[in-house]
C-alpha cells in the first residue's frame, strides 16, 4: 500500500471529482493520503474530508504564502489539532520566493506552529523555498527536533536534507523528482537513508512526468515511488513498504 503524504483534496480542482479520485487511488494501490491545511478559513473542508473518508487524515496550519489570512495563535492551533484525525501541524515554514520585503511575520508564524506542535506532540509539515538556512535555524531554535516531521516537496541540497534528518525529519519527494532537470532532487532521493524517505503528490500541483502539466491527484504518487525506487536501485515494492512504514511511524498510526 502506498501513502500520499501530502495532498490538497479540498482544492476545487479535486473536490469536485472525489469518487473518481478515490477509485484511481484504489486502482493504483494508494491506500492512505494526508490532506494538508493551508489556512484556517478552509480548515473545515479539510477536516470534513478526513471525517468522511477512512483513507484520509488531516493537518492544521497556515501556509507561509497566505499573507492575509487569520494569523494562527499557538492556542488556536493546539485546539484544532485535538481532533483525532488531525495527525500533523502545518503546512508551515518559510517562502522567500513568492513574497518579498519584511517577512518577519512569516518567521513568527513558523515559530508559533513549532510551539503548537511541541505542545500537542504532533509532527510538523514544513515548506521551505529559497529560505533553507532560516528554516533550519528556526527549527533548531524552537526545538522542532522534539516532535520531528517532514520536509515536504523537497527541492533543496543534500546538505540541507542531512541537517533536517539530524533534527528527526523525513524528506518527502513529489513529482519534481521525475523531472529530467531535477538533478539535485534526484541526488537527495538516491542518497538519504531509506528510513527517512516519504513520497507525495502535493496535488493538484506538480504532476509527475507522465502527466506533467495536468491536474495532479493522489493516485499519481505511484509514479513518484517508481522513480525514487529506480534512483535507489531497489524494487518498487521495497520502496512502497519503506515509505508506508515511515509514514505510519512518523504520524503515530497503527
Amino acid at each position: 500500500m502506498l501513502v500520499d503524504s501530502h495532498c490538497h483534496l479540498n482544492f476545487p480542482e479535486l473536490a469536485s471529482n472525489l469518487p473518481e479520485i478515490f477509485a484511481n487511488m484504489e486502482k493504483n494501490g494508494v491506500g492512505l493520503a494526508l490532506c494538508v491545511s493551508v489556512n484556517l478559513t478552509d480548515f473545515h473542508q479539510v477536516i470534513s474530508l478526513a471525517e468522511n473518508y477512512s483513507q484520509l487524515y488531516a493537518s492544521v496550519g497556515v501556509h507561509p504564502d497566505y499573507e492575509d489570512e487569520e494569523e494562527p495563535t499557538v492556542e488556536r492551533l493546539v485546539e484544532l489539532a485535538n481532533h483525532p484525525k488531525v495527525i500533523a501541524i502545518g503546512e508551515t515554514g518559510l517562502d522567500y520566493f513568492r513574497l518579498k520585503g519584511d517577512l518577519e511575520w512569516q518567521r513568527e508564524r513558523f515559530r508559533n506552529h513549532i510551539r503548537a506542535a511541541r505542545l500537542c506532540g504532533k509532527p510538523l509539515i514544513v515548506h521551505t523555498r529559497e529560505a533553507a538556512d532560516d528554516t533550519l535555524r528556526i527549527m533548531e531554535e524552537e526545538g522542532a527536533a522534539s516532535v520531528g516531521g517532514v520536509m515536504h516537496c523537497f527541492t533543496e541540497s543534500l546538505e540541507v536534507a542531512e541537517r533536517a534528518i539530524a533534527l528527526g525529519f523525513c524528506i518527502s519527494f513529489s513529482g519534481i523528482v521525475t523531472f529530467k532537470k531535477a538533478i539535485q532532487v534526484k541526488e537527495v532521493a538516491e542518497k538519504i537513508p531509506l528510513d527517512r524517505v516519504l513520497v507525495e503528490t502535493d496535488s493538484p500541483y506538480l504532476a509527475p512526468a507522465p502527466f506533467r502539466g495536468k491536474t495532479n491527484q493522489p493516485a499519481y504518487v505511484k509514479h513518484v515511488a517508481e522513480e525514487v525506487a529506480r534512483l535507489r536501485g531497489i524494487s518498487e515494492e521495497e520502496l512502497t513498504e519503506a515509505t508506508t512504514r515511515n509514514f505510519m511511524s512518523l504520524f503515530k498510526l497503527k
